[in-house]
């Protein structure tokens, strides 16, 4: 991996060259650790990485602080900056996420994911159908509406959209709020599949259906019925994710 190509700037608070600056680095230094290319127990030096990035020593320590936040790294004396193994990850942060769905371990992460999601949505859906209000089940059942149609139109991007807004609106729906957190999370794991093409190129009619299912059921106050329809619509994620690696398709975007 090539550590001195350019990034994606990550927003910060800070000059916006400065920011800039901050967020090529942060990219950089977290996707090589993810990606592996940076190996646990490497030691960071910072005057080598304010040679190899051309910045100031400013920029750096603040790129370390934040990596110190994730997890990724810790400061030991006499040895200096240390890269701590993935165990010791804040694996729930979306910049996480973001950087281990651009590694070579893109598809352990979806599944480490999904699995989450199939503990948490269809409960998270049970509860949803017991205590949502009127005018939030409508609107529900409005997205999974407009769901269906940008899919049978082949719209992926509005359907990525819709997908996010109708998972994130049953963790809200849920009242628990420590499912609601999840929301960033779920949106991470939904557009890092929809950009590494490890979905179906358009929606199969029965992922279609099921979200259908989800929402007139929350509507209904039928909760195991909610519940059932959300396992199905996780089960059916696995088995796409399944598939589509089987087939060897390119991961990485065009």
């Amino acid at each position: 991996m090539d550590l001195t190509s350019p990034g994606v700037a990550a927003p910060v608070q800070a000059a916006p060259a400065e920011a800039g600056l901050h967020g090529r680095v942060l990219d950089h230094l977290g996707t090589a650790i993810c990606g592996g290319e940076l190996a646990a127990g490497a030691v960071l030096n910072i005057d080598e990485l304010v040679d190899r990035y051309a910045v100031s020593r400013s920029v750096i320590r603040e790129v370390l602080r934040v990596l110190a936040s994730m997890g990724f790294i810790e400061t030991r004396r006499r040895v200096g900056v240390l890269i701590r193994p993935a165990r010791d990850w804040n694996v729930f942060d979306p910049q996480v996420i973001r950087w281990r769905l651009a590694s070579a371990g893109r598809i352990a992460q979806l599944r480490s994911i999904t699995e989450l999601r199939t503990a948490v949505e269809p409960h998270a859906a049970w509860l949803a159908a017991h205590r949502i209000s009127h005018d939030d089940a409508s609107d529900l059942v409005g997205l999974a509406a407009k769901m269906w149609a940008a899919g049978k139109a082949g719209d992926d991007q509005r359907f990525l959209s819709l997908d996010i807004e109708f998972h994130c609106g049953v963790l809200r729906a849920s009242g628990n709020e420590m499912f609601v957190k999840l929301q960033d999370l779920v949106a991470e794991v939904l557009t890092g599949r929809h950009h590494y093409h490890l979905m179906p190129r358009h929606p199969h009619e029965e992922a279609l259906q099921r979200h259908a299912a989800v929402a007139q059921a929350i509507q209904r106050g039928d909760g195991d019925g909610a519940r059932r329809a959300m396992v199905q619509i996780m089960e059916h994620a696995f088995d796409e994710m399944s598939s589509i690696w089987e087939q060897n398709l390119n991961p990485h975007p065009a």
